[in-house]
């Protein structure tokens, strides 16, 4: 008796694996074209110029020593 108190509160709350590949599926079907979208210019330009500031205080850096 004891046992099958232990092994329903183990799975209590768990998906089964057919629910969270059929959720997998879902997920992926709806942001498929998010993903194959690509990144906007604006945001490319944005992560080049942090890129940049990054950089510039190691070469100061560099100048120093």
């Amino acid at each position: 008796m004891q046992t099958d108190v232990n092994q329903r509160n183990k799975t209590k709350g768990r998906l089964g694996r057919d629910v969270q590949s059929k959720i997998g599926q879902q997920l992926r079907s709806m942001y498929d074209n998010v993903v194959s979208e690509g990144v906007p210019d604006r945001f490319s330009e944005m992560l080049r110029q942090l890129d940049q500031q990054q950089a510039q205080p190691d070469q100061k850096d560099k100048e120093v020593n």
